[in-house]
């Protein structure tokens, strides 16, 4: 089977400079999800590109990737931190609570971006 090679685009670079935007903007003790942050960029159907550029994401990024998880409420990104137990102690210590182990209670902390959108004057 033959390998398909993707080249970054401008659009690529564009969708990436947006998601970021919207990660650094998600309040402490609030989550949003990878889906909600694919929409609010402008690319529905996109939540595993979000997952793909939050695992190379830069470090101011990085430093609040803990507050994206699934549709579901799940950390599912919590092998980036090791294991999810990690990412679960960063969102208690902002107030975070949880309905089971790894889920977190979205009804209480779920943030919108849709309700909080992005000043794009002056993005590439």
């Amino acid at each position: 089977m033959a390998r398909r090679h993707h080249r970054t685009t401008e659009s690529d670079s564009s969708f990436a400079e947006r998601v970021y935007a919207i990660v650094r903007r998600i309040p402490p003790g609030r989550v949003t999800t990878y889906g909600r942050i694919a929409r609010a960029a402008g690319t529905t159907r996109s939540a595993r590109m979000v997952g793909w550029l939050l695992h190379q994401a830069p470090p101011d990024v990085a430093a609040v990737a803990h507050r994206v998880v699934n549709r579901n409420g799940e950390l599912t990104g919590g092998w980036a931190w090791g294991h999810p137990a990690v990412m679960r102690a960063l969102l208690e210590e902002e107030g975070v609570t949880f309905i089971e182990e790894f889920r977190v209670d979205l009804e209480r902390h779920l943030w919108e971006p849709d309700d909080d959108p992005i000043d794009t004057e002056g993005m590439a």
